[in-house]
């Protein structure tokens, strides 16, 4: 018995470490919007920055038409975060008159930075439809995240590959 009580009793500085993550990996994760977000390049009027502006009706794309393979958009974030989920809206819109009416990722190649500098690649595969899309990215400590396209929908002569709105969550480090 006293063996028991003198275990609690050491562990009791470690408890609510343990609390903590057994709350993040069951709770809700809380949005990340990133600090910064730029791109390999960006059409005139749809810059890096209307990814992430919270709005679904405005949107990234490339400068070059085509499949847009290469491009990327990267978001740095002002502290490390433990990402665990990654919301996309591809396209120009979530109305789908709109969202035909330019290329759309199929799929994109998702690398993570952790603060140490180690990175994680995960193949993010997107439907060709309109609205919210949401899959499970995971990264401990994670500063940055760079979405590279590595096909699309739709591609032709004077389309674009367009991403209306990325969103992450997690928590906080």
């Amino acid at each position: 018995m006293l063996v028991v009580l003198a275990g609690g009793w050491f562990a009791l500085p470690h408890l609510s470490g343990l609390l903590g993550l057994a709350k993040e990996e069951t709770g809700a994760p809380e949005s990340m919007p990133p600090a910064a977000c730029h791109a390999s390049s960006a059409a005139p009027g749809h810059g890096a920055a209307a990814a992430v502006d919270g709005f679904n009706n405005r949107y990234w794309a490339p400068k070059a038409t085509g499949a847009g393979a290469g491009e990327f958009l990267e978001c740095t974030f002002d502290a490390p975060v433990r990402l665990r989920k990654m919301v996309v809206f591809s396209g120009t819109s979530t109305r789908t008159d709109e969202y035909l009416t330019q290329a759309r990722p199929a799929r994109l190649i998702a690398e993570l930075t952790a603060e140490d500098g180690t990175r994680s690649t995960k193949t993010i595969r997107l439907a060709d439809q309109a609205g919210q899309q949401t899959f499970d990215v995971r990264g401990s400590r994670t500063l940055r995240i760079r979405l590279t396209v590595d096909s699309a929908y739709g591609t032709g002569k004077g389309r674009r590959v367009a991403v209306a709105e990325v969103e992450f969550f997690g928590h906080r480090s």
